[in-house]
């Protein structure tokens, strides 16, 4: 086995919103992106050492070894302090991980799930370690999901697509200047990731997150439903209501859409022939 790491942010043993049955959701740091609304802002950047975080945290998880923050799990009690204290959408907790770290973590819990989903940040920026984990994983008789943005050439990436079972892409917004304003980067990439994706029958969901007033919903939908029920219309779109947690209040300030408006956006998804829209 090749000894690739990885920046890892976290890892949730159990979900069952991270795609099918119930999974291993691994985090990985570091993304492409700087959404407007995104709620992990602390997956962003990478930590500069700068130590503002070690002067927030009050139970002695983090101190300063050779100028570098050095973070003790044993003694994180996960009040989030230091995330709160860093201003470069980072965090002192992330911990760089072998293959055989993940592994370990994966065997502690591998009858009770289906498989892993690894997300992030992005974490096809480190396609190298997930093509190697993927590997070790599916031997282990788990399926393998990626959660992208959908911004990296995934679906030429044809070592990695054969040891992956699915994946779950964000569609921010389907007008490419309307992207860019949201996140910094046009779409181009992501519409064709989820068109060649899905005809290789590697796409389980589409999601878009519904922001009222900052983004043109009903066009994202109507042509994003259309784009599914084109080539699948079994695969899931996912409408998500926008909620104000953990998004940084500097950059953005909107409120959670209403049911009627969600029930209307789905309504739009079905009768473009998309068959399992949802809304959560």
């Amino acid at each position: 086995m090749k000894n690739n790491k990885a920046l890892v942010n976290k890892i949730i043993p159990f979900s069952s919103v991270d795609g099918e049955g119930n999974r291993m959701a691994i985090f990985l740091q570091g993304c492409n992106y700087n959404c407007l609304y995104c709620h992990n802002p602390e997956t962003i950047n990478l930590c500069i050492n700068c130590g503002k975080c070690v002067e927030s945290c009050n139970y002695g998880a983090l101190t300063m070894v050779d100028d570098k923050v050095n973070y003790n799990r044993a003694k994180c009690k996960n009040c989030d302090c230091c995330i709160a204290a860093c201003d470069r959408n980072s965090s002192p907790k992330v911990l760089e991980m072998t293959v055989d770290d993940i592994v370990k973590e994966i065997e502690k819990v591998k009858f009770f799930i289906s498989g892993i989903t690894v997300s992030g940040g992005e974490c096809t920026l480190q396609s190298e370690f997930l093509l190697e984990l993927f590997k070790v994983v599916k031997k282990m008789g788990l399926t393998t999901f990626i959660d992208t943005n959908g911004s990296t050439r995934l679906y030429e990436n044809q070592q990695l697509l054969e040891v992956t079972d699915k994946t779950m892409i964000d569609l921010k917004a389907f007008n490419s200047k309307e992207n860019k304003e949201l996140v910094g980067l046009g779409n181009e990439m992501v519409l064709k990731n989820i068109e060649e994706l899905a005809k290789k029958d590697k796409v389980y969901e589409i999601r878009t997150v519904v922001v009222p007033e900052l983004l043109d919903n009903e066009y994202t939908i109507d042509m994003g439903s259309k784009l599914i029920s084109k080539i699948d219309n079994n695969i899931i779109y996912k409408l998500i209501k926008f909620r104000s947690l953990g998004v940084r209040e500097e950059l953005l300030k909107a409120y959670t859409p209403s049911q009627d408006y969600m029930n209307k956006l789905k309504e739009i998804a079905l009768k473009n022939g998309v068959k399992n829209v949802l809304i959560v």
